[in-house]
Formats: C-alpha cells, sequence, structure tokens
C-alpha cells in the first residue's frame, strides 16, 4: 500500500540529507536561513549564499553549534553579481564537492507596494532582477554541477500572489509569477534526460521582515516563524521527494 506524503505536515528523518550538497540563496536569515539550519540538522552539506556577510555568519554558527556538517560559505549579491562572480561560484563548488544535489532559490526582495501607475521603474528593474533574472542565471550555471549528482533538486521559493493575483504587488508577484514558468520549462525540460528534478513552494503568510513590510499593521505574533514550514522544502531535496516533478506547492 503507497502512502501519500502531504508536504504540510512531513516531518523529516534525522538523515535525510547525509551525504548530499545544498546551496541555500537567501541564507542569511528570514526563510533561507531557516531551510539552510534544517538541511544541516538532517544531515546536509549547506553552502550559505547571500549578500549580508555577518548575517551569513550567524547562520554558519548556529549550524555549527547544532552538529551539523561543516557548512560553507559563498557570499552573492544577486543585484549586483557579474557573470565573472556566478562562474566564480559554480567553479568553487565543482572543485570542493564535485557536484550539488540541491539548489535553493529563496533570496528575495520586495520592492514597492504601489499601483502600476506609480510604480518606480529602477525599483521594478531591481525586484525583477534578484527575485526572476538572477535564479534562473545561477541555476543555468550550475545546472553542469547538478548533472553530477545522482539525484539533484531545485526548488523555487514561490507565492500565494502567483495563484491569486493582487493589486499593488508590482514587481514582485510579476516576478514570482515568471519564476513558476521557469521552474515548469525547466522540469519538463531537463525530465527523462537528467536527474535533476524542479519544483516549487509557497512558504506561505511567515514573520518576517519582508512580511513586516508588506503588512504594516498585521500582529507578527499570529504569524509562523519560518522554521515552521520548512518540511515542504525537504521533502523535496530529499529521498521521499525523489519521484515528483514540475509541481506546485503550499506548505500551510
Amino acid at each position: 500500500m503507497t502512502t501519500t506524503i502531504d508536504p504540510k505536515t512531513y516531518v523529516a528523518p534525522p538523515d535525510l540529507l547525509a551525504g548530499r550538497v545544498i546551496l541555500v540563496t537567501g541564507a542569511s536569515g528570514g526563510l533561507g536561513g531557516a531551510i539552510a539550519v534544517a538541511c544541516a540538522r538532517v544531515g546536509a552539506s549547506v553552502i550559505l549564499s547571500g549578500r549580508n556577510e555577518r548575517k551569513l555568519d550567524a547562520i554558519y554558527d548556529r549550524i555549527e553549534a547544532g552538529g551539523g556538517p561543516k557548512p560553507a560559505l559563498a557570499p552573492l549579491d544577486l543585484a549586483n553579481a557579474t557573470a565573472t562572480a556566478y562562474d566564480a561560484l559554480a567553479a568553487t563548488i565543482e572543485r570542493e564537492y564535485g557536484r550539488l544535489d540541491g539548489l535553493v532559490h529563496a533570496a528575495a526582495i520586495l520592492g514597492n507596494r504601489t499601483p502600476l501607475e506609480m510604480y518606480d521603474v529602477p525599483t521594478w528593474c531591481r525586484v525583477l532582477h534578484v527575485n526572476l533574472t538572477a535564479p534562473f542565471i545561477l541555476t543555468q550555471v550550475l545546472l553542469p554541477t547538478l548533472r553530477r549528482s545522482e539525484d539533484a533538486s531545485v526548488v523555487f521559493a514561490s507565492s500565494g500572489v502567483v495563484q491569486r493575483p493582487r493589486p499593488f504587488w508590482g514587481a514582485y508577484a510579476v516576478a514570482k509569477s515568471g519564476l513558476e514558468t521557469v521552474r515548469a520549462m525547466l522540469a519538463e525540460e531537463l525530465a527523462g534526460i537528467t536527474n535533476i528534478r524542479a519544483n516549487s513552494v509557497n512558504p506561505g503568510p511567515m514573520r518576517t521582515p519582508m512580511r513586516f513590510a508588506a503588512y504594516p499593521a498585521e500582529d507578527p505574533n499570529t504569524l509562523p516563524t519560518p522554521d515552521r514550514v520548512t518540511g515542504a522544502f525537504l521533502y523535496l531535496l530529499g529521498r521521499d521527494g525523489r519521484e515528483v516533478n514540475g509541481r506546485y506547492f503550499d506548505a500551510q
């Protein structure tokens, strides 16, 4: 009898990601930091990527204090990274690990919540770049290293705005919708010819600075912390999600 796993309630086995190498963007805090810590807790060697090196160091220390495998630091400012920086990151992972088993795109910026008629164009371009173009570039340059894994997983952090378009979400909503298209195309293009799968997870409302910026009147204590919504990401990164490809999931 086959048991259907619900990603919303998934509890990862202690050794789920043992021996696996996972790169997490936006790992300096919020959702990305929580995913990085959760991956290390179940055995992954985590590569921490983000723009704030001080905050990355703090996540690094949390992982070490928790007894997880020694993580690696890979500072990268997605808003300003050059082609050389992307290529250097890919070359370093290839040299140090020989493969990449998982890539989690958790980095994102909110931008303005204003009508399109009033949206600042430079901000629009920056949000689209960080939330859409940069994940595409990073995935592209890391595909050769992902191909070296016997079982590789790419997971995009999505948003409820892609399922329920709402006014005033501007470039953030457009970028997240575009990222869903990237995920869908990537999954189909790689299916059957590689061991790489691609899925996305909407973490839902969380107690994060981005959420507070979007909803300043909301009581943050009514929301779960990011560490409470990592189960779906672990599911897709590990062996239990091996046959899952091209899917969108809600974590709550």
